[in-house]
């Protein structure tokens, strides 16, 4: 392609005709002829005399130019203009294109899936094979090529991760591509997220090795979020970036639920940052109602998980209740019975002090009893309430409840055990020897992990009473054995016993640092933020919530548990994806960016080429040329009709005429271009008016119309039976119409269809991910089995090979296709095979006690596969007359009626997806199956 400025032509050599436009201005100057000047003495008798029409000798400069212009506006546009022409890169080897595919990719992930998709559209047409490696994802069996049209239908599967990738593995991958993988070489694409690593030096040598490197990297800045800090009643937000120059400012949203339970913005701020600064603080002063429903802060109008920062505990400060038994000692402080406790959590939790009926009334998160024994039965009952709503109730043992009748010969719901009658201490009745130390905690105590100080002791306790569940109650006890911690569970909370005093009266243990470890274990103070590994120890953590590299939450779904040391640690990736972690008793959030995360600007070499991610478009200009030239011309005609007395005087009827005719041409000519935009618009208002099912033209003229009959009976049938009200139905051309506006699409299969183009693929693939279905009917009775050897079968294996189906199996008899409106376990159409294929249930669904079916996954199946042919069975002319013959006499009839029942469930499965699954259906469910 030529280029000359910012325009490029695709058939330069008719620029030469160019040259030609002074000779035709020469040409035109003479047209009309100019006439020959002779004198004639009689010519003196005309003078004075003035003639009513002048006519020019010569034609006007003005309209010379005008041709002269018009001319060249045609000599331009057939040489092919082209406005920011790309030019085409030089290269026949291999394409290996490398994408970091992190979370600060995600920002402008379909840019650079455009950018991608160029640059694969430019191998293809080189006919260059080409490979995509995600650094997040890198595969197992090392780098496939392939065919650079055939990775070009795969890019709309690919997806970042909201994780970096890990340094050793990436190095290793690249340096065995560059140690003989790929002895040819190949040149490299490497699509940068812009943030400096560790890895990139070596990757990128390794790279050089292979052949040319070529960076790309978005102009946009990475911007992300540090966890929220919580001290002095202030949460403290902390925005790093990775370019510094200039300032910046971005705003940070603060989202929650409402008492309603409705997701909203509760809090706003801005966020400056300072030229030169990678950092940029806010501080929200939230009230406690309102910052305890925080569930995130996010920078606002940025997709990414590193602009999201979800909260947990560490936020929330706990309301804790202490309530004393009565005290004669006054002054004396340190034996007060709450004194250690309140140290212990002063600094991570906010106390309430008042009597128990108030403190009932204000909800707290825990609440302590300090040798309290007796209780009013109005105190008992609203206690108990609170504890079965999910309150956590700790109790300390002291001379008040030793000496009381509490739990003794019936467990008290508000004790964890019963009690022996008085206690045991050195030099009692049931005395020891010394003071006892702490057993090292069980596996299956909450304490778990914890060290036991050498100096903690235990010198007298009440005991508990022997007892079938006293050692699965029992989570923490001293070295003989004895129970020291007892806990049960009460409806949705607990209750706990200390057997020992909250004072130093009969243990050290209030003032070791293992009593405030204890407390926290228990949920009964604020975490820190950052929980250490010897924190975490020996516990579980399950997901509750999972951020992807959108920053969008998801449900965790059936992940596997992880140790507390794992989830200490911290280190972010496919294991340990980040979100919410729930322990036993209280959750942690593992966000992308810590507290210690920087983030800075990839530093490149000079030699490395870096483009951006933005591509100016190509524009033809030929059809602009061409029509600036047509608008020329018509214009010359109109000044020659002018000039030659043709639009005036005696002669202007035919010159009228002529004008009539143009206009009616330069109407006529834009008018096709608003027909076929009418058109397009007018499918789109049948297709969206009401729900429409929808065929696929197959070009076969008779399977078509059966087609359209069968869905016409079934849509009849939706109608009638169903609060689905289907408009009359559709065909689509893969090739033009959009799909996305059709719930189903019924696909016969014919020998002779024409295959899609790989733009129709693009189009079906986007329908089938965005949860569309498409019902493939071979129409063969299914003689050979799925992927068979009829015809019918091989064409559907043609067919179906470029989409994207996830593994199908027969579909099994709890699929939720035999249950959406109609029981059934058969699908017949004109034919009865049972051989209906759709998305394979997950391998690891188990059948769920008390259900008549596994816990199947929760999506739509994207294709249903059968050869019935349903549309025959279906099929009703517009008088709803059947069309065709199903079977004979009763049984025919009942088979066309299951026919009808399975394009009703199949409908509504579609519509509703799996709703049948909950379990609010299983009573009717179960009933109807006769179990």
């Amino acid at each position: 392609m030529f280029t000359l400025g910012g325009i490029g032509f695709t058939a330069p050599w008719l620029l030469l005709g160019l040259v030609a436009l002074p000779i035709l201005w020469l040409l035109l100057r003479v047209v009309p002829p100019a006439p020959i000047r002779r004198r004639f003495p009689g010519v003196a008798l005309l003078l004075g005399l003035k003639d009513d029409e002048n006519e020019s000798d010569k034609t006007p400069w003005w309209l010379l130019l005008l041709r002269t212009l018009a001319i060249a506006a045609l000599i331009l546009g057939f040489a092919g203009p082209v406005l920011n022409p790309q030019s085409e890169r030089a290269g026949t080897g291999p394409l290996l294109v490398v994408i970091d595919g992190t979370w600060a990719d995600a920002r402008d992930w379909p840019r650079r899936i455009e950018r991608l998709d160029d640059l694969l559209a430019e191998a293809s047409r080189a006919g260059r094979t080409a490979a995509v490696v995600t650094l997040t994802d890198l595969p197992a069996d090392g780098v496939s090529f392939q065919a650079a049209e055939t990775v070009r239908q795969r890019l709309p599967s690919l997806a970042p991760a909201a994780w970096t990738p890990e340094s050793d593995g990436v190095v290793a991958w690249a340096e065995a591509l560059s140690d003989g993988v790929l002895p040819g070489g190949a040149e490299v694409f490497w699509m940068s997220d812009g943030l400096e690593q560790p890895w990139r030096p070596d990757l990128l040598a390794a790279f050089e090795r292979l052949g040319p490197v070529t960076v790309f990297e978005s102009p946009r800045p990475v911007v992300a979020l540090r966890p929220p800090v919580f001290a002095d009643g202030v949460v403290t937000l902390t925005a790093i970036r990775a370019d510094t120059a200039g300032a910046a400012e971005i705003i940070v949203n603060a989202h929650g639920l409402d008492p309603a339970g409705t997701p909203r913005t509760l809090a706003s701020a801005p966020v400056s940052f300072a030229p030169g600064s990678a950092e940029a603080l806010v501080e929200l002063s939230l009230p406690p109602e309102l910052r305890n429903r925080v569930t995130r802060f996010e920078i606002d109008g940025l997709r990414s998980a590193g602009a999201v920062s979800l909260t947990d505990d560490s936020l929330r400060r706990r309301e804790v209740a202490l309530v004393a038994g009565i005290d004669d000692r006054e002054g004396l402080q340190l034996l007060s019975p709450t004194h250690y406790l309140e140290q212990a959590l002063e600094p991570t939790a906010d106390l309430i002090q008042g009597s128990l009926e108030d403190i009932l009334l204000a909800n707290p998160d825990a609440i302590i009893l300090a040798d309290v024994a007796v209780l009013t039965e109005a105190e008992s009952e609203g206690l108990l309430a609170w504890v079965e709503g999910g309150g956590l109730l700790v109790r300390f043992a002291g001379p008040r409840l030793a000496a009381s009748d509490v739990s003794r010969d019936v467990e008290d719901p508000l004790m964890p055990v019963r009690l022996r009658a008085g206690g045991r201490s050195v030099g009692g009745a049931m005395s020891w020897g010394e003071p006892k130390t702490l057993r090292p905690f069980g596996p299956e105590s909450p304490f778990f992990g914890l060290p036991v100080p050498e100096e903690v002791s235990v010198s007298a306790q009440v005991m508990a009473q022997p007892d079938p569940t006293l050692a699965e109650r029992v989570i923490a006890a001293l070295s003989d054995g004895t129970p020291l911690v007892t806990r049960k569970r009460e409806g949705a909370g607990q209750v706990v016993l200390f057997h020992v005093t909250a004072n130093a009266e009969w243990s050290t243990l209030p003032l070791s640092v293992l009593f405030v470890e204890m407390l926290d274990r228990l949920a009964i103070s604020t975490r820190p933020a950052d929980p250490t590994a010897e924190d975490l120890a020996g516990t579980t953590w399950v997901a509750d919530e999972v951020l992807d590299a959108f920053g969008e939450v998801d449900e965790a779904g059936t992940m596997a548990g992880v140790p507390g040391e794992v989830l200490a640690e911290g280190r972010i990736g496919r294991d340990l994806p980040p979100g919410l972690y729930a322990g036993e008793d209280r959750r942690i959030a593992l966000n992308v960016i810590d507290a210690a995360t920087e983030i800075s600007a990839t530093a490149w070499p000079d030699r490395i080429a870096v483009e951006g991610l933005a591509v100016v478009p190509e524009r033809a200009l030929k059809g602009l040329l061409l029509s600036l030239a047509m608008v020329a011309l018509l214009i010359d005609i109109l000044a020659s009709l002018w000039l030659a007395g043709r639009l005036t005087g005696p002669r202007a009827s035919s010159g009228r005429a002529g004008l009539a005719v143009l206009v009616l041409a330069a109407l006529i000519l834009p008018g096709e271009g608003r027909a076929q935009d009418s058109a397009s618009d007018q499918f789109a208002i049948e297709a969206t008016s009401n729900a429409v099912l929808a065929h696929v033209v197959t070009g076969n003229a008779q399977v078509d119309a059966i087609a359209e009959a069968g869905l016409r009976g079934l849509s009849d049938v939706l109608y009638r039976r169903t609060s689905i009200e289907p408009a009359a139905p559709m065909a689509v051309n893969l090739e033009t119409d959009e799909l996305s506006f059709f719930p189903l699409l019924y696909w016969p299969v014919t020998p002779d269809q024409p295959t899609p183009s790989a733009e129709a693929y693009q189009r079906l693939n986007r329908y089938l991910r965005t949860g569309g279905m498409i019902l493939f009917d071979t129409r063969d009775a299914d003689v050979a089995g799925f992927g068979g050897a009829t015809e019918n079968g091989r064409k559907l294996q043609q067919l179906a090979a470029p989409l994207d189906i996830p593994p199908l199996e027969p579909i099994p008899a709890d699929h939720v296709l035999t249950r959406t409106f109609y029981l059934l376990q058969d699908f017949p159409g004109r034919f009865t095979s049972r051989d209906v294929w759709v998305e394979a249930a997950p391998a690891d669904a188990e059948l769920v006690d008390g259900m008549p079916f596994r816990n199947l996954n929760d999506n739509v199946t994207p294709v249903v596969i059968g050869g019935n042919d349903w549309a025959a069975a279906w099929a009703t002319d517009e008088a709803g007359n059947r069309q065709y013959p199903v079977g004979r006499g009763y049984a025919g009839e009942r088979q066309r009626e299951i026919a009808y029942r399975f394009g009703v469930n199949l409908v509504m499965h579609v519509l509703t997806g799996n709703y049948k699954s909950d379990q609010v259906h299983v009573p009717a469910l179960l009933d109807r199956l006769g179990q």
